[in-house]
Formats: structure tokens, sequence, C-alpha cells
């Protein structure tokens, strides 16, 4: 399934934990948070606000 980025609540440098909302998806009129999967540094975010993204896209990076 298809959405776009709604908003991204993170950006590079920033610490976070495992199961921290990071992104905030949109699809069929539906906000869908994404956590992190672990905790790290956020080494890089790959998208951005209005962004179509697919389902299996990375959104970003951490570094543990």
């Amino acid at each position: 399934m298809s959405g776009s980025v709604f908003e991204v609540l993170v950006s590079a440098g920033a610490p976070v934990s495992a199961g921290q909302e990071v992104i905030v998806l949109e699809s069929m009129k539906m906000e869908i948070p994404v956590e992190c999967p672990e905790a790290g540094t956020v080494a890089e975010v790959l998208v951005s606000p209005e962004e179509t993204v697919e389902e299996g896209q990375t959104l970003l990076r951490v570094k543990s």
C-alpha cells in the first residue's frame, strides 16, 4: 500500500528509542505512526513531508 509522508518527527543526529514514533504517514485519509525498531541515533532521513512512499521503502537510517 502506498501513502504519503504527513510529518517527520526526527532529524539527522537525533537520539531515538526503540518504539519511538519517528514519522507519520497518511494513507486512505488515516494517519499511521511509524515507530523506530531500535534505539540509536538517526543517521539519515530519506523522506520529506508530502512525499509519496511505497510499502517496504526505507524511510530513515539509524546507527546503533
